[in-house]
């Protein structure tokens, strides 16, 4: 494997990695160790690794330690330095590179953030993150186990499921376990070019084919030979193209629009759609024949309200990812808040609550995902929703709306989605 592919597979690690030479340069930083620290490639590579990071112990470098004691470093406690010059406590590892004359070369770094009782803020051990997929849950377990079955193999991949539930992920990750990994991968979106131009995006054309061929043009299909393409969102496809492309799949032979000379091309598929393509074929809108190419390996991807259990690693994911974005010091959320977001229905998936913590996380004041950092749209909604009745707010969130509005406890018991009655007995209640 060559070391482009070896570090881009690096960058699905859920721990930063970073990579140093024999002088102490550094040659490499993953993306997670980018999001923790808040610097980017072209920030750190080539400059020394204390003048960067400086680790409260660089008196006693770690890797100036291994050195010495010809031990490795494994969870030490300490602290690394920002961009914004905060300093962040983490664990860190550490190693040697050797030569074939068993002279060291470089040193390798992996480190994750822990709060103060020295807990991997991530949350998410190996076997929950899985090349960019996050989840614990069985229907995901079977998903990881599945992809790796597959993921040698030659053979047409459909996934199905809703919108925002990580399809184009698991393409991802099909194609980093593939044999194909170190060719082409070519992605297009079948709903965002007009039907009028899809053959030529996929197939090709030849000038003067139609009034816009300028000059004559290779399609995705032919880009991606000896790779792999990924078709999202495959149910847009017409009639005609999905006859082109059930041609590919069983000949591997195309033609480019306006051309009569017939193409060879080796690519592995992969297709998606946020409909059951079954259906598709019930209302004539998809090819009975090539449902049934493509019917060889499918992937069902639940929708979140259908695997809660991956929500709580995957809130605290999001709440690390956003917290370093945006320079925010959030430790955690409310149980109450949590409770909440186990209930709430996510009609758009991974990618909605995604985008509440990370608006909660832009509106946070304290340390703390609160009730009041969730966007108005979904306080509104849980209010007029059965989940508010199992929502029983804290007093020190109660205080915090009482604050925050002047006592106005009529705005309050709105906000609350409670009639002032109830409001007042609640108050009375905690001595208020």
């Amino acid at each position: 494997m060559s070391d482009d592919l070896v570090k881009s597979a690096i960058d699905f690690l859920p721990e930063g990695v970073i990579f140093i030479d024999k002088d102490f340069r550094i040659t490499f930083i993953n993306k997670v160790a980018e999001l923790l620290t808040g610097y980017s490639k072209n920030d750190v590579l080539n400059k020394y690794c204390r003048d960067v990071f400086n680790p409260d112990y660089c008196n006693i470098c770690p890797i100036t330690y291994i050195l010495k004691q010809k031990k490795n470093v494994y969870d030490v406690e300490t602290e690394i330095l920002t961009a914004d010059k905060n300093a962040i406590p983490v664990l860190l590892n550490a190693s040697l590179f050797f030569d074939e004359n068993n002279e060291p070369v470089g040193g390798l770094l992996t480190f994750r953030k822990r709060d103060a009782d020295n807990n991997n803020i991530y949350n998410i051990t190996s076997s929950h993150y899985f090349y960019g997929l996050i989840g614990k849950s069985r229907k995901m377990r079977e998903i990881f186990n599945f992809i790796k079955d597959v993921s040698e193999t030659d053979i047409p991949i459909l996934i199905q499921g809703e919108s925002g539930t990580g399809k184009e992920l698991i393409a991802d990750a099909i194609y980093q376990l593939s044999k194909r990994r170190n060719k082409r991968f070519v992605k297009l979106n079948c709903a965002v070019i007009p039907q009028t131009l899809v053959g030529s995006e996929l197939f090709g054309h030849r000038k003067g084919a139609f009034t816009d061929a300028i000059c004559d043009r290779i399609g995705r299909f032919e880009f991606a030979d000896k790779g792999t393409i990924f078709l999202d969102e495959i149910n847009e496809l017409s009639l005609n193209t999905q006859a082109q492309l059930l041609r590919i799949i069983e000949e591997g032979t195309f033609e480019r629009i306006g051309e009569s000379e017939t193409r060879k091309i080796d690519v592995r598929i992969i297709a998606a759609t946020n409909t059951k393509l079954e259906d598709e074929v019930a209302k004539g809108n998809f090819r009975e024949d090539l449902f049934y190419r493509l019917n060889v390996a499918i992937i069902d991807v639940p929708p979140l309200r259908e695997r809660r259990e991956d929500i709580p690693i995957l809130i605290n994911y999001f709440i690390n990812k956003f917290s370093v974005k945006y320079k925010k010091n959030i430790k955690g959320i409310d149980s109450n808040v949590l409770d909440l977001l186990l209930e709430w229905k996510y009609s758009g998936n991974v990618r909605e609550l995604e985008n509440i913590i990370e608006f909660s996380i832009v509106r946070s004041k304290t340390e703390t995902i609160s009730f009041l950092s969730l966007p108005e749209w979904l306080k509104k909604n849980i209010n007029n929703t059965e989940t508010n009745s199992k929502f029983d707010i804290s007093s020190s969130y109660l205080i915090e709306l009482l604050n925050k509005h002047k006592w106005n406890k009529t705005k309050v018991a709105e906000i609350l989605g409670i009639d002032r009655s109830t409001l007042w007995r609640k108050l009375k209640s905690i001595g208020l």
